[in-house]
């Protein structure tokens, strides 16, 4: 093997062959080199057997990578070392011993289908209100439980007094008895069950501790606690453990991702050597004294500085623009001049903090013709939220589109299902009629006798309701009387995961996208409206192409590189964003996102901000992002021409459409209330017995702000949970 390619800290780490070894990798620093031609010394200089090697990685994409590294360097049987994702490695070891923790070998792994259903079966089984507890977030609750080693009972014992998460506990507890009763895992208890059988069985995690005579683990950074104590219970009493990982590029908070576990490493294993990773191959040196300038602002990490042998190359700039429309042409102007010094647009990416961002740049793209991809997630206008609120919008418009009407009848869900649908779509064939006709007149149709007329009739309902004031409303504000009358954002917001709070967010900056259109277009109609839509939609699937410009969140961006990146949205309460702002561990994961953001770049990286920002269907002045001022003077800050004075600036004024309050419209269909009954308000809280005139006696559950109001949820004796809002409720305390 040829080891001169190598720089001194990688030579380094490659000939560190006894104890446990910390790689702080810095991005574009070349770990998966070091990795690789460590893997091929220890069979080909130290004699070590293929088999007595473990390399864990996170991703397939990655164990494949690694073991065609391997095997282009030395001649071996690759397939012989134990390359692969934690999940892998765990099935592996699961099928040929799971029968000592009470399973068979030909377990069934279950999928989030598989694990909905049987979620759905558990919240039915425990007679619970399925409106209330919705299977997605319930189990997003389980696998954060699971991820951080939380069992059913530990939970509801934390949660006793909390009726709603003691309710999710009691859920978590039978959803696990019934995989267990089907010899079922999902992809959680992988791990969980792996953990479990190498604590329990001394014989099979003394085989393994033998066995492996050399571990690796790429992307310590990311690991979580279950994983953290698997990757402890392979390792003997003076373990051969490599790590790698970037304390600085650990962005999966979110995901249950413990950055106290490479911080620790030293602590965790005895006599560990560290060495630092700190030359870089990708970026120029103007990049890396940016991303060095702002992640030197964290305390918690493990300082290490990025540095390369390339050229300063071009300054880092930072361009302001008054309004993020502005910012949109902006960006695509540059994408065009840069194109036109000679970068292709495959060489370029549009990097945001959030995929509601997107919508802009898409559009913009498309109206230039310029090729562009989406990387890791759908276009803007083929995801599900924006298609359902388009066909609401279609559907009023034409009411005759039975497509439309199919996509939205039960959407979301009122109790009408598919067989449902299909009878009435098949009524509506052979009589010659639309879907909506059918619906409409359904209540003197004696030849249709369906178990669901009465939700039907509640879908024509509000079907007419809209369609009766298609011509009196702005499009924006028909957007928001759909959200409100249907309950789609409501039922988003009691779903309350990652996904939906995404959803939500992808709506609201729909709704910016009909109030662009309104201010464009004074006398648009929403027949023009849809028609811009559909043909842009159109014109977005087939522009789908490898060779162009690529749109992605931060996240997505981690482990890629491009000759030049926009870094677009840099302003507070967006990056960082809004939900970051109380914490500071929130704000230094924020700041490492930038980081990662930064040292995508390899030539060229343009920032950017608006000083005001429609988005989320609301617009608002904005503040520079601190990461701007952090990046001190090793930026170009070029300022708008004409700057906004956002003290006395008249902006346009756009509601949010999660925060909606009635229109005068809708409060026409809402009950009175008096003007005593508004200042009257029950002084009540969690815990505390109320009664109402029809339900009797029950007890407060949750109690959670909604614009003046507040919606409380109670338990009622023998009626289940009821959800209200405070100020309409006829309730009295019980003392």
């Amino acid at each position: 093997m040829n080891y001169i390619d190598l720089n001194d800290r990688q030579r380094e780490a490659l000939l560190h062959t006894e104890g446990p070894l910390l790689i702080l990798a810095g991005a574009g620093s070349g770990k998966t080199k070091v990795i690789t031609n460590k893997i091929a010394y220890l069979i080909e200089e130290k004699k070590v057997f293929p088999s007595k090697i473990l390399a864990i990685t996170f991703t397939n994409k990655a164990a494949n990578e690694m073991k065609e590294r391997v095997r282009s360097l030395i001649d071996v049987d690759v397939d012989a070392m134990w390359i692969g994702t934690f999940h892998s490695i765990c099935v592996r070891i699961l099928r040929m011993n799971i029968e000592r923790i009470n399973y068979t070998s030909n377990f069934s792994i279950y999928d989030r289908d598989d694990q909905i259903t049987v979620v759905k079966e558990s919240i039915k089984e425990l007679n619970l209100n399925k409106d209330v507890y919705k299977p997605r977030g319930v189990l997003e609750i389980i696998s954060k439980s699971k991820n951080e080693d939380i069992k059913p009972d530990e939970y509801i014992n934390q949660n006793y007094m909390d009726f709603y998460a003691r309710n999710m506990g009691e859920v978590y507890a039978l959803y696990e008895k019934k995989l267990k009763e089907n010899n079922a895992l999902d992809f959680d208890d992988l791990i969980l069950k792996t953990v479990e059988l190498l604590e329990r069985d001394e014989e099979v995690r003394n085989y393994y501790r033998q066995k492996f005579e050399h571990v690796f683990v790429d992307e310590y950074q990311d690991t979580n606690t279950s994983q953290y104590k698997l990757i402890k219970l392979f390792c003997r009493e003076n373990p051969n453990i490599t790590v790698v990982g970037d304390n600085d590029q650990s962005i999966y908070k979110w995901r249950g991702a413990d950055i106290s576990n490479i911080l620790n490493f030293e602590k965790d294993f005895k006599n560990a050597k560290v060495i630092l990773l700190e030359q870089n191959y990708r970026s120029t040196s103007n990049i890396l004294t940016v991303a060095n300038e702002v992640i030197k602002r964290n305390s918690d990490r493990k300082d290490k500085k990025l540095w390369t042998d390339k050229d300063g190359g071009s300054d880092v700039v930072f361009m302001e623009y008054r309004t993020s429309i502005e910012e949109e042409k902006g960006v695509i102007e540059k994408i065009l001049h840069m194109n036109y010094k000679g970068y292709n647009y495959s060489d370029m990416a549009i990097l945001y903090r959030t995929n509601a961002q997107s919508r802009g740049f898409e559009e913009m793209l498309v109206r230039e013709k310029i090729p562009y991809k989406i990387i890791g997630g759908l276009r803007f206008y083929d995801r599900k939220e924006v298609k359902d609120i388009i066909a609401y919008l279609r559907a009023i418009q034409n009411p005759s589109d039975d497509v439309a009407i199919t996509r939205i009848i039960n959407v979301p869900k009122r109790g009408i299902g598919l067989s449902t649908v299909e009878k009435l779509n098949a009524y509506a064939s052979e009589n010659n009629l639309s879907l909506f006709e059918v619906i409409n007149t359904l209540e003197e149709n004696d030849q249709l006798n369906l178990r669901s007329k009465k939700n039907i009739k509640e879908f024509s309902n509000l079907m007419n309701l809209l369609i009766s004031h298609k011509d009196e409303l702005k499009i924006s504000d028909l957007i928001e009387k759909i959200l409100y009358e249907s309950g789609y954002i409501k039922d988003l917001e009691t779903e309350n995961t990652v996904e939906a709070r995404t959803r939500i967010e992808n709506i609201k900056e729909f709704g910016s996208t009909a109030v662009s259109y309104e201010n464009d277009n004074e006398l648009g109609t929403l027949e023009d409206f849809l028609s811009g839509v559909s043909l842009l939609s159109d014109v977005d699937k087939t522009e789908d192409s490898e060779r162009g410009v690529k749109l992605m969140t931060l996240h997505a961006a981690k482990g890629l590189e491009f000759k030049v990146v926009y870094l677009v949205g840099l302003e507070e309460a967006l990056f960082p964003t809004s939900r970051a702002l109380e914490s500071d561990d929130d704000i230094e994961e924020e700041r490492r996102l930038c980081y990662v953001g930064v040292t995508r770049a390899e030539e060229r990286l343009f920032i950017t901000a608006a000083q005001t920002r429609t988005l989320y269907g609301k617009t608002n002045p904005t503040l520079r992002s601190r990461f701007i001022a952090e990046m001190g003077n090793t930026i170009e800050i070029v300022e708008p021409q004409n700057k906004i004075d956002t003290a006395s600036k008249n902006l346009v004024e756009v509601k949010d459409l999660t925060t909606y309050k009635p229109s005068k419209v809708t409060q026409s269909f809402m009950p009175k209330k008096t003007e005593t009954e508004k200042k009257e308000s029950l002084n009540v809280s969690v815990g505390d017995k109320v009664a109402h005139k029809k339900w009797g006696e029950g007890m407060i559950v949750s109690k959670t702000e909604k614009g003046d109001d507040f919606e409380i949820v109670v338990s009622f004796d023998g009626k289940g949970l009821k959800k209200l809002m405070m100020s309409f409720a006829p309730l009295t305390v019980v003392k």
